[in-house]
């Protein structure tokens, strides 16, 4: 995971870098969410802390959090009067402002690092081999680059001014200037993209490109020429961040030797170099499925019609990339060929001797030890689940033409669905294990990769795309009513942890990007993404549980959760519980390694408590209303969840084990909210709200 040895610090531009401290008791304000049951108030009061606990800091972080963090921010009705919407506020402006690239790319914006600039910060130039030079460094620790001075660069038409506080300032003299670096040698395989960090002035219609030469052909050619868009920010302007894409063109091979960077019709101009350097492909391909799905929400959530009329191009722009890009159409998946990002491992064993292979093994998405891609079934179970929200959205937009939203014949709703049926079916078939009876992920090479990764094989039963034979055997897997051979983990070891399964449940040692090479230095269980365990994640683990084995199954799981939890906070949180004893595992988080990830960049945290919501009440927002479809315990006589906030009404719901719901509402909307419920539900009062039942679900 992030850091030096560490490699994981999941820490946005606008998330605070201890997002969760660990008290020894959380004090929940009076208006936030209470989860009742009769006989189990303790085991509630405990939950509730856990959920304030993990909602104090949070709220809207970068993209990779679209899917998680909406559903479980956007419903506690906390605060009143103008409070009560600060976190829909920061939600509509977090989304609104995701930048989307002129193909269609929904940008990461995590910190910054010697990597694709709108990917992920790492891996860097200096661990593929690359090249680079930084006159300035970037102000992330832990990410900096070894800083240079410009000796030994070459300049043509330009005078160097010296480094400033910014970089390298040089001022073009003539209408054709060029600056080249020193002399090097780095395989084009390792060096996909360039990336220029850099301010201009006065450069007025110039055209810039970079020129290169290889071992073979050491003269500059026009041949071998990539053009890019000249920046005109001025200082103190943040610097333009400008992406040469490499790797497409057909000249960019064998051993580069020489850059340089060209500026024509540019006599007069100034410009500012902070670096420039080689970069890995650090881009994550679920970006713009989080982004959809993200936004979707939102609106369920909130009927927020002018959010809804400005994003939906937005939205069907990042359909489209995804479509194009990664072939889903032709292939049934996401079919991810960005460099590095093949599925293949950068850890390898050729005659028993481990062989790193730099520049492969990146990782595409939250799991970034891990080299989800080529045929990424993590992708594909996040797209398979886009495909029916889109639909869903296209089909509300069809219904409601007052809301202005024009509808857009490439997304047809019955289409959508249809097509995801499709990749249901190629999913089953493409990433099933016949031998250890769960899914895995496929590299371009064909080659499936089992882990045991139970975070994969869980949200495939949670997204609905698992059929139910494969959610059996996954559920009999993890619960231990069966064994695999061969994995390290076996039975109730599975949730030594006690809080979350483990990541994985066989020792990994091969599959990662090259970077992290030496995972046997690291004890099975002590590293996040081999044997470790996360604590948002057990909130699929409870899902899927909720439909394979039902209620009790899951109350049962739940216990055990609230248990540690109390446990924990007995002893001062979980920094405190942790580092008494060592034993019982190590904590990952704020640039030091570990096993277990509960607390400060771990935000989807949040998680581990909305089953009660999701899955025990049953509760989705509609466009007119909700969703409601409860499945309690035996031995919970009822439920009640507090404080909904749902569209302009805040609701306290109670459903009984008979299938009676009770309502009472406040807002200040006058719209009537349908219930959309099973045909065993029955509404049984309604207090301060207009409430209509319609049985229209299956059970």
């Amino acid at each position: 995971m992030r850091k030096r040895t560490v490699w994981r610090e999941f820490v946005g531009l606008f998330v605070i870098c201890f997002c969760v401290a660990s008290a020894a008791r959380a004090e929940v304000p009076a208006d936030f969410p209470r989860f009742i049951v009769p006989g189990q108030e303790a085991e509630m009061d405990s939950l509730r802390q856990l959920f304030w606990l993990h909602y104090e800091t949070t709220g809207p972080q970068i993209v990779l959090w679209d899917e998680w963090l909406p559903n479980a921010t956007l419903w506690p009705a906390h605060g009143s009067g103008a409070a009560l919407d600060d976190m829909r506020r920061r939600w509509a402006q977090a989304l609104s402002g995701r930048i989307i690239d002129a193909e269609g790319y929904v940008l990461t914006q995590q910190h910054d690092g010697p990597a694709h600039a709108e990917g992920w910060p790492f891996p860097l130039w200096t661990q593929a081999g690359g090249i680079g030079w930084h006159f300035r460094p970037l102000g992330v620790p832990g990410y900096e680059a070894p800083l240079t001075k410009p000796d030994g660069w070459r300049l043509d038409g330009a005078t160097a001014k010296g480094v400033n506080d910014r970089g390298w300032q040089v001022v073009i003299d003539k209408e054709s200037a060029t600056l080249e670096p020193p002399e090097f040698a780095v395989d084009a395989r390792i060096a996909p993209w360039l990336r220029l960090n850099w301010w201009a002035s006065n450069l007025g219609k110039a055209k810039c490109y970079v020129e290169w030469t290889t071992k073979d052909k050491p003269k500059f050619g026009s041949d071998r020429r990539a053009y890019f868009e000249a920046a005109n920010a001025e200082p103190p302007a943040r610097e333009a961040r400008t992406m040469v894409r490499m790797h497409t063109l057909p000249e960019w091979k064998g051993t580069i030797t020489r850059l340089r960077l060209t500026f024509e019709n540019a006599a007069g101009g100034q410009i500012v170099v902070k670096s420039f350097h080689t970069a890995c492909d650090t881009r994550h391909n679920v970006n713009n499925l989080n982004f959809i799905r993200g936004c979707r929400d939102y609106f369920l959530w909130t009927k927020d019609i002018e959010f809804l009329r400005a994003q939906m191009p937005r939205i069907r722009t990042a359909m489209q990339f995804v479509e194009r890009e990664f072939k889903t159409r032709e292939k049934k998946c996401i079919y991810t060929t960005w460099p590095g990002h093949e599925g293949r491992s950068g850890v390898r064993r050729v005659d028993a001797k481990k062989q790193i292979v730099r520049g492969e093994g990146i990782g595409s998405n939250y799991w970034d030890l891990l080299p989800f891609g080529g045929e990424d079934a993590l992708a594909t179970i996040y797209y398979y689940d886009t495909l029916l929200k889109l639909a869903n959205l296209e089909e509300l937009v069809a219904a409601h033409p007052e809301w202005g939203v024009s509808k857009d014949k490439a997304f047809k709703p019955d289409d959508l669905v249809f097509f995801a049926t499709e990749v249901k079916q190629y999913f089953g078939q493409r990433f099933w294990n016949p031998a250890t009876g769960r899914f895995g992920t496929v590299d371009l090479d064909g080659q499936l990769h089992d882990y045991g990764f139970t975070f994969l094989n869980c949200e495939a039963v949670a997204f609905g795309i698992a059929t139910p034979q494969q959610a059996r055997s996954i559920y009999d897997w993890l619960s231990g009513e069966r064994e695999v051979e061969g994995d390290t983990s076996k039975g109730g070891d599975i949730y030594h942890w006690r809080f979350a399964a483990r990541s994985t449940t066989r020792r990994n040692l091969d599959y990662y990007f090259w970077g992290w090479s030496n995972p046997e230095s690291v004890p099975w269980g002590y590293q996040v993404q081999d044997g470790g365990a996360v604590l948002g994640w057990t909130h699929y683990d409870l899902m899927m549980r909720l439909k394979t084995a039902g209620p009790n199954d899951v109350a049962k799981r739940l216990i055990s959760i609230i248990s540690w939890f109390v446990d924990t906070q007995h002893e001062g949180g979980y920094r405190a519980y942790y580092t008494k004893d060592p034993s019982r595992g190590s904590l990952q988080g704020g640039n030091v390694a570990g096993g277990l990830g509960l607390d400060r960049e771990f935000i989807e945290s949040i998680l581990a408590t909305q089953v009660m919501l999701y899955g025990f009440l049953g509760f989705r927002p509609t466009v007119d209303g909700c969703e409601i479809s409860p499945r309690l315990p035996q031995k919970w006589p009822e439920l009640t969840v507090t404080r909904i906030h749902l569209h302009d009404d805040v609701l306290d719901i109670t459903a009984t084990d008979e299938g009676g719901l009770k309502i009472k509402g406040t807002g200040k909307s006058n719209e009537q909210v349908v219930i959309h419920a099973p045909k065993h539900v029955r509404l049984l009062a309604a207090e301060g709200v207009q409430a209509k039942l319609v049985n229209d679900l299956e059970k």
